[in-house]
């Protein structure tokens, strides 16, 4: 019997005028696991913890705005006709992850540039915990009952109920009807991707081979899943941005891939000769106390 029980409330809890929805929960957990692991893997290779948060306070609203402002262009028939506030009622819904994505990463060349340190460097160490934030906010989209695929079958419905748990099957019935969990399988992809990442950079891969890896097979991922979406954003006609902008993204990130292992010998691990001798001399600094 399809649809049994009621869906999760969006509200996670209600103070008076203040409403807090589970979205926001969910996301901001995401995000500060994100940032934790990040700013140990940072602190691990010699990059420091307080480098993460300083890029961290830079990015987070640059990528906000850049999600914002990706959605807002390729949904602009939405708010063509005012009115104008609601171009800045992310509220209501529309963020995109690529322009979040492109967002953190333009942030993070002029960052790196004005504090003189590898830009892929810094790439490589946030790479997981990007991957991880993104897995674990699609389940946002789940209690919002967004982001999902098209019907299925009564049949597939049945199938489905021998490997899902109830509390995803009840939460992906709208209006009597089943509708495919893309929100599951993105998330489930982000997961395998982000302990492929934590095995890969165990092997002390050429600088930039993280960062790299994880724009490839996210894409590849997203092509495919992209295209069982329902609400998709379009460029032209049936053609998805999102998919667009997935083989761009696996293009670019080969031909880096192979630029980068034929032009740079350093490596994940490597620390800068600068930063060894800087830590050198607070070494020194600490026996001399």
């Amino acid at each position: 019997m399809i649809g049994t029980s009621a869906p999760i409330d969006r509200v996670f809890l209600e103070i008076g005028p203040l409403t807090i929805y589970w979205y926001g929960i969910i996301i901001a957990v995401g995000a500060a696991l994100a940032v934790y692991l990040a700013m140990r893997e940072a602190e691990r290779v010699g990059l420091g913890k307080d480098t993460i948060m300083d890029f961290i306070i830079f990015a987070v609203p640059i990528a906000i705005i850049s999600a914002r402002i990706y959605y807002v262009i390729f949904e602009f028939d939405q708010y063509a006709n005012g009115p104008f506030w609601k171009i800045f009622a992310t509220w209501e819904g529309g963020i995109a992850i690529h322009g979040a994505v492109i967002g953190g990463v333009l942030t993070a060349i002029v960052f790196t540039k004005v504090k003189k340190i590898s830009f892929w460097r810094l790439a490589d160490v946030i790479a997981p915990s990007l991957i991880l934030g993104q897995a674990i906010g699609r389940w946002g989209n789940f209690v919002n009952q967004e982001a999902h695929g098209g019907p299925i079958s009564e049949a597939a419905y049945e199938s489905f109920h021998q490997y899902l748990p109830d509390f995803i099957m009840n939460q992906m019935v709208i209006d009597g009807v089943m509708y495919h969990p893309t929100f599951l399988y993105e998330s489930a992809w982000n997961f395998l991707i982000f302990f492929g990442l934590l095995l890969f950079r165990r092997t002390n891969p050429k600088r930039g081979m993280v960062f790299l890896m994880y724009a490839v097979t996210y894409s590849i991922g997203r092509f495919f899943i992209e295209g069982l979406r329902t609400d998709s954003l379009y460029i032209i006609g049936d053609l998805r941005t999102a998919q667009v902008v997935s083989i761009l993204a696996v293009a670019v990130g080969l031909i880096l891939m192979l630029y980068r292992l034929k032009a740079t010998e350093t490596r994940y691990l490597d620390v800068p000769v600068k930063m060894r001798q800087s830590n050198k001399s607070k070494k020194k600094k600490k026996k001399r106390k």
